[in-house]
């Protein structure tokens, strides 16, 4: 359940995770949308999605090679990957042979698995992320083309426990197996993430990259505990354990932008969310976010999103807004 963001403000929910508070912004929600067994020599092309997609390979290996990309790459059971980018791929046992359409190979109402060959070898499940429309290109912004974690990561315990309960819970007609299902594939996206986090200083600058910076990491949990407190650099520096020059100039390199621009890039979002969501006047959501009047929460808010927070929240959810935070 989101919480109401204005709410956060003083709740212990949104208090000190950061990473928490911006995938409860951003609504996302993983979904297990199917999956397929295969035996033999098959070949399947996916079409190009405007959304995040995930994937596990429970059993066997084989061949992806996504648009775009020169090489393939080889998947085997245990690995997990993120598309974040609207690419089309195919996954092959041989990628010399011409690959069915999976949009034919799952056609029919309510068909969400497929049988290739004898279905022995290989089992590959799939799903993909819903996002908010408003807010939801602050996750999807910051996360690099794909992500492939293999079978030999230091999480490949926790993936392999957590593919085989959705098999099971899959397989077995048991009370809540929908909702366990749920909850079990919206784990799987976070540890994904998480896994991502190692490897994090690869990435452009950004929020997740900040989050994976142990030296950042413990600004940004101090301005996400209270985004209504004008933060100083003298104390964020502190927490960080840096000089003032030394934090100003690594915060800047990680996260893209200076501290008080994020500060005040982070209120933003809290502010269309409370402005898409609840019934509250734009007086009162400035105060609550630190403004000293209603003309400067406005004026704050145009400059970030390029509308004035009542026409804003006339406009209407758009997945087609800037956003400026990183």
């Amino acid at each position: 359940m989101l919480v109401r963001s204005v709410y956060l403000l003083d709740s212990p929910e949104m208090t000190s995770d950061p990473f928490s508070d911006i995938l409860r912004l951003t609504k996302a929600e993983a979904l297990l949308t199917g999956g397929f067994t295969a035996g033999g020599a098959w070949a399947i092309r996916f079409p190009a999605r405007a959304k995040i997609k995930f994937s596990a390979v429970v059993k066997g290996s084989c061949w992806v090679r996504l648009d775009g990309e020169p090489e393939p790459a080889q998947l085997h059971a245990g690995d997990v990957n993120l598309l974040a980018e609207q690419r089309g791929f195919v996954l092959a046992s041989d990628l010399g042979l011409p690959p069915v359409d999976a949009l034919t190979l799952f056609s029919g109402a309510g068909k969400s698995t497929a049988v290739l060959g004898d279905g022995g070898a290989f089992a590959y499940l799939g799903g993909h992320v819903e996002l908010d429309p408003s807010c939801g290109r602050l996750l999807m912004d910051v996360l690099p083309p794909w992500i492939h974690i293999k079978s030999d990561s230091p999480q490949a315990k926790i993936f392999r426990w957590l593919m085989d309960q959705l098999v099971e819970e899959g397989a077995a007609a048991l009370p809540g197996r929908q909702l366990v299902s749920a909850q079990l594939t919206q784990l799987l996206f976070v540890q994904i993430l998480r896994e991502h986090l190692h490897d994090a200083a690869e990435s452009s600058a950004g929020w997740l990259k900040a989050l994976g910076d142990p030296r950042i990491a413990p600004a940004l949990v101090l301005m996400h505990s209270d985004p209504a407190r004008a933060w100083t650099l003298d104390e964020l520096s502190k927490a960080s354990a840096m000089s003032r020059t030394s934090f100003a100039l690594r915060f800047k390199t990680v996260t893209g932008v200076a501290p008080v621009t994020y500060l005040t890039e982070w209120r933003m979002r809290l502010a269309e969310h409370a402005l898409r969501e609840e019934n509250t006047s734009v007086s009162e959501l400035g105060r609550t976010l630190g403004y000293a009047s209603e003309s400067a929460f406005s004026n704050a808010f145009k400059r970030v999103t390029g509308s004035s927070p009542t026409a804003f929240k006339r406009s209407g959810p758009s997945s087609d807004r800037p956003l400026a935070a990183r």
